[in-house]
């Protein structure tokens, strides 16, 4: 029944269904597990990710089609894909993994993800496979903006306020919760000129300057 949602779920239909259960077996699992088959995904990925981006924008010199296709494939990018397609929940882990929270790690996300784009290349060929990346990738490639596709969301809200002529954000420390191994940042972004002021977290300071970032972003392309 998994095995059928998760056909369903990426539009494709396997005739050996035993590579598909490989593809979402992860090595802590059994001794029969999903890396080789992410390796051929990792190269499926790229390659059809790059004709799409080929063919989306002919004018684009080949350093800002790599630019784009690399925040398409990153590790973040292929994990949050995965967690739409609900790979979570179909992953063969090992009870190690399982308690630790391994189903909802990215780095285990997106390599599932790429090992069923492999599994797919072997059972129905290159065609198959680039026909289910142009489906599951589809928002993502819709949404894609060379403008701001691969920077980071402080550097998009810096740029942004530069055109507008307004003076760069501030970024303060407003609450760091829990133990000193397991801390949440929360972080304000203030643009008083503009009436702006937005939190974010994150397990860093880093990241929750860049949550902060991000939401201050969102208003201030809208004002």
């Amino acid at each position: 029944m998994a095995q059928k949602s998760v056909q369903q779920t990426i539009g494709y239909a396997f005739r050996d269904c035993s590579l598909l259960r490989r593809a979402l077996t992860h090595r802590s699992h059994s001794a029969t597990h999903n890396e080789r088959l992410e390796f051929l995904g990792d190269s499926v990925v790229n390659c059809a990710i790059a004709l799409a981006l080929y063919e989306k924008f002919p004018d684009l010199p080949e350093g800002e089609l790599s630019r784009l296709r690399a925040s398409l494939v990153s590790q973040p990018a292929l994990a949050a894909v995965a967690d739409t397609l609900g790979l979570s929940t179909y992953l063969a882990l090992g009870d190690g993994e399982l308690k630790s929270g391994g189903a909802r790690r990215p780095s285990i996300l997106s390599d599932a993800l790429e090992a069923v784009l492999g599994a797919v290349l072997l059972d129905g060929g290159f065609e198959a496979a680039r026909k289910v990346v142009n489906g599951i990738f589809a928002p993502a490639l819709e949404s894609v903006n060379p403008a701001t596709a691969g920077k980071d969301a402080k550097t998009l809200l810096q740029e942004l306020l530069q055109r507008k002529r307004q003076p760069l954000p501030s970024y303060i420390v407003a609450a760091i919760r829990g133990e000193a191994h397991d801390q949440e940042f929360e972080v304000e972004c203030v643009i008083p000129h503009m009436n702006i002021r937005c939190s974010g977290t994150g397990s860093s300071r880093r990241r929750a300057e860049q949550d902060a970032a991000r939401r201050a972003y969102e208003l201030a392309s809208a004002a």
